[in-house]
């Protein structure tokens, strides 16, 4: 299977991190399935994304229905296959302690980070192996190696998603598919912390004061995009990233 321009699937593609990397890829003369639930956000994207050099296709698509994933896959092979897939799709709910927290937050978190990028990666692995020379990124977080108060949660999900992300490598460079795993810190998007914080502002505006210049989305999806651009036999494994302020999990300086 052959496409006349390199062709990838992102996943969450309508809002932070993933519309951001999708953009970019199209920017860079991409094919990109761009790939969320939201179908209003997939329209202003695509209309976004139409006088750049590459190609955008959205499809609605939920990662947490097997259904959803296989009408996503018959789309995509009916225009020519991919052979980059980015598992962007994810999020956070939730910053309770555990002796607090919700199952039902760690249900959502577990579903969307780790079973959400399990069911896209199963449906079309055959397809990238077929390619020849396929590359799988996952998006992970810091909150995947390094556990912190309130975060329990979201660390469950994400060290699932490195684990899997880890396996995956090991498995499938035999069938010379590269697996990069970008593990973002602090990254200050519209919806993310509000999401996690249940819509709370005020809260989720404090996860970001005094922080002068945290990561973007544009950020992220730079490192992303540059990944996947790289000849293919350079597998860049993990790609740590985080803002200067945040030296480490613990520690963030604020002082804006």
């Amino acid at each position: 299977m052959t496409s006349p321009q390199p062709s990838a699937l992102v996943t969450g593609a309508t809002s932070g991190i993933g519309r951001a990397t999708a953009y970019q890829l199209v920017s860079d003369g991409w094919q990109v399935f761009a790939a969320s639930r939201r179908t209003e956000n997939l329209d202003s994207l695509n209309q976004e994304c139409e006088e750049l050099p590459g190609k955008l296709i959205p499809v609605a698509t939920d990662v947490t229905d097997e259904a959803s994933i296989d009408a996503l896959y018959d789309t995509v092979d009916a225009q020519g296959g991919i052979d980059t897939l980015l598992n962007i799709a994810g999020g956070a709910m939730g910053s309770e302690p555990i002796a607090d927290t919700d199952i039902a937050d760690w249900e959502w978190m577990i579903e969307t980070n780790v079973l959400g990028s399990l069911r896209v990666i199963q449906k079309f692995l055959p397809m990238l192996r077929k390619h020849g020379a396929g590359t799988i990124l996952n998006l992970t977080s810091t909150a995947g190696i390094v556990a912190y108060e309130g975060g329990a949660g979201y660390n469950a999900a994400k060290f699932g998603q490195h684990a899997l992300t880890g396996a995956l490598r090991l498995e499938e460079a035999e069938h010379n598919i590269r697996v990069i795993e970008v593990l973002p810190g602090l990254v200050k998007t519209e919806e993310f912390a509000l999401k996690r914080m249940r819509g709370d502002e005020a809260k989720a505006a404090d996860v970001y004061a005094g922080v002068s210049k945290p990561l973007t989305a544009e950020d992220v999806a730079d490192v992303c995009a540059y990944a996947v651009n790289l000849p293919h036999h350079i597998n860049l494994d993990q790609i740590v990233m985080r803002p200067v302020k945040q030296a480490a999990q613990h520690k963030l300086i604020r002082d804006a």
